[in-house]
């Protein structure tokens, strides 16, 4: 159990999950969220909700934003939330959303300026995991930060990876992560429409791939998605549009080559391109012409 309190920017999937588990784990927590719905999910977890950001921010020695992107996560410190203005000097922001690594140094040295450190602190692991505590984080930033923390990120992480002293080393591993994740999305959803279009059994295919050499996580874990013909968003095809697109920027700036990485990101954007953006990132079999989908109660 820890001593400080805890508020959670951002009670979706992943942050609704991190702030009830840390509450579960006896983490003084509040959460704020701008969708009714998310702050009385939280509320009837046993969570505190604050009415705006900034009242949040006024009550909690490490605020936890788990926001969409980099443009809602300054939106959260620095704009219309101006958390960085109620928080107490010594306080400590965890910033947990795919960002381009050049951009939590900056955040750093504007969060220093006020009295507040910073901890670069990407997540990976999904709803599941983080409704369990069990997410893996990486995390980057000054030995203070840390201390300041106390054991908040231990109640949220089964793997709290420290990386680093400074700031944008986590977003630089959660980058290559990413990298990861959606290539196998797309090579999954590729080869199971070869299997389709070949005449496989879906079901059968699945069971043989995931015990043999050419299983991945994100297979097994995104192809029951598509034999149930559900695409529910649990992480969309629009992240991975962003997050890879992230990706093929910071390698454009070291003049490196990610022909994978390229032609994935087409996959994902041309998903997106034909309505699908907001769909489960497994939707992105859709792209393929001539295939027969399962049909589910969103299909």
């Amino acid at each position: 159990m820890s001593d400080k309190t805890l508020g959670v920017i951002g009670l979706g999937s992943m942050g609704l999950g991190a702030a009830v588990s840390a509450h579960r784990k006896g983490v003084p927590t509040w959460g704020y969220d701008p969708r009714a719905d998310a702050c009385e999910a939280f509320a009837n977890a046993g969570g505190r909700v604050a009415a705006t950001p900034a009242e949040l921010a006024a009550r909690c020695d490490v605020v936890l934003i788990l926001v969409v992107n980099a443009t809602q996560t300054e939106d959260v410190l620095f704009g219309s939330g101006a958390v960085a203005e109620h928080m107490q000097p010594g306080s400590v922001v965890v910033a947990s959303a795919t960002v381009d690594p050049a951009l939590p140094p900056r955040w750093e040295a504007r969060l220093r300026e006020r009295g507040l450190w910073l901890i670069d602190a990407p997540v990976s692991g999904g709803p599941t995991k983080a409704a369990r505590g069990e997410l893996t984080i990486m995390a980057s930033g000054r030995p203070q930060a840390f201390e300041a923390a106390g054991g908040v990120l231990d109640a949220l992480a089964s793997k709290v990876y420290r990386l680093g002293d400074a700031a944008g080393i986590g977003s630089t591993v959660k980058m290559v992560n990413q990298h990861l994740a959606g290539v196998h999305i797309a090579a999954a959803a590729e080869a199971m429409a070869l299997g389709l279009r070949a005449g496989a059994d879906p079901a059968q295919l699945y069971e043989v791939i995931c015990n043999s050499a050419g299983m991945s996580w994100m297979f097994q874990n995104r192809v029951p998605h598509i034999l149930a013909g559900d695409y529910r968003p649990l992480s969309a095809v629009n992240i991975f549009v962003k997050d890879l697109g992230i990706v093929l920027d910071a390698a454009r700036q070291f003049t490196m080559p990610l022909p994978l990485a390229a032609a994935a990101h087409q996959m994902f954007l041309q998903a997106a391109a034909a309505g699908h953006g907001g769909e489960d990132d497994s939707a992105v079999i859709k792209i393929f012409p001539g295939i027969e989908l399962p049909q589910g109660p969103n299909a």
